[in-house]
């Protein structure tokens, strides 16, 4: 069974970008040795969404997107654009290396891990009681 999403940033400086998640961001994180820090990410999802080119993208999430900027801004932060509605709250900041990252505001609600559970639980139980009759 898949239990998440590891993501990585391929980058030419990546002290700098490890020390920018750690301090600025403010993830907690493993020590693995040798520099390399592993970033604990209490929740994630993907979304899938139509385009003519294939390609990746990371954004960071929050629960308020006007008190994160806040506060980021406070860190040091450097924010490249303004707080849009695409669907949800967005606006974009400057990493090290001149990686550009995107904040969003979702607008659904976030299932907790009991409610995914059940979910599954349930369309599995359905899925047996169908394959009965």
């Amino acid at each position: 069974m898949i239990n998440g999403m590891h993501g990585i940033f391929y980058v030419p400086n990546p002290e700098e970008v490890r020390t920018f998640i750690r301090d600025k961001l403010g993830f907690a994180h493993n020590d693995i040795g040798e520099g390399w820090l592993i970033f604990d990410m209490r929740e994630a999802d993907l979304g899938v969404h139509p385009s003519d080119n294939a390609y990746r993208s990371i954004s960071f999430y929050c629960n308020d997107i006007h008190k994160t900027v806040e506060e980021l801004r406070l860190r040091g932060v450097e924010f490249s654009s303004g707080i849009t509605d695409e669907g949800g709250l967005l606006t974009h900041f400057r990493m090290p290396g001149g990686m550009e990252v995107e904040l969003y505001q979702p607008r659904y609600a976030k299932r907790s891990p009991s409610k995914i559970s059940r979910t599954k639980a349930t369309t599995r139980a359905r899925r047996k009681s169908r394959e009965r009759i």
